[in-house]
């Protein structure tokens, strides 16, 4: 690795540790379904999300709860202490699309017509209020 690409690197290294984040790879639903589901949430407090998410009746709900979760849990290892009740928030989150399989459905007279499975990834990033307001 050049001494350039090294030193990028580093920095990318150490501003992520500053960082509170989660991501899900893989996800097997359209990304525009799951950007439905995180418009709903973005800007929120981190428990106030957890309820709309919880009682969404949309599918992709069960995997960005459990990613803010997991984002949560993150930011309580990094910094040693429990979340209090309204300190942390949804800074920014953003789904990105996947791998796409193309598969092949029989059609009429011998054609066959293409099916996109499509997937999707999802980052959430998560900060405290404090650190807005300074």
């Amino acid at each position: 690795m050049g001494a350039r690409k090294k030193i990028s690197a580093e920095k990318r290294k150490e501003a992520l540790k500053t960082l509170y984040f989660a991501t899900l790879r893989g996800v097997p639903s359209s990304p525009r379904k799951m950007r439905y589901v995180v418009d709903m949430i973005r800007g929120m407090e981190v428990n106030r999300a957890l309820g709309v998410l919880r009682f969404s009746k949309k599918a992709a709900a069960a995997d960005v709860e459990k990613l803010l979760r997991s984002a949560i849990n993150n930011w309580e290892q990094k910094n040693d202490r429990k979340a209090e009740g309204g300190e942390l928030y949804i800074s920014r989150v953003f789904v990105d699309e996947g791998v796409t399989m193309k598969r092949m459905r029989p059609a009429p007279q011998g054609r066959g017509y293409r099916i996109r499975k499509r997937s999707n990834h999802v980052t959430l990033f998560v900060d405290t209020k404090t650190k807005e307001e300074n």
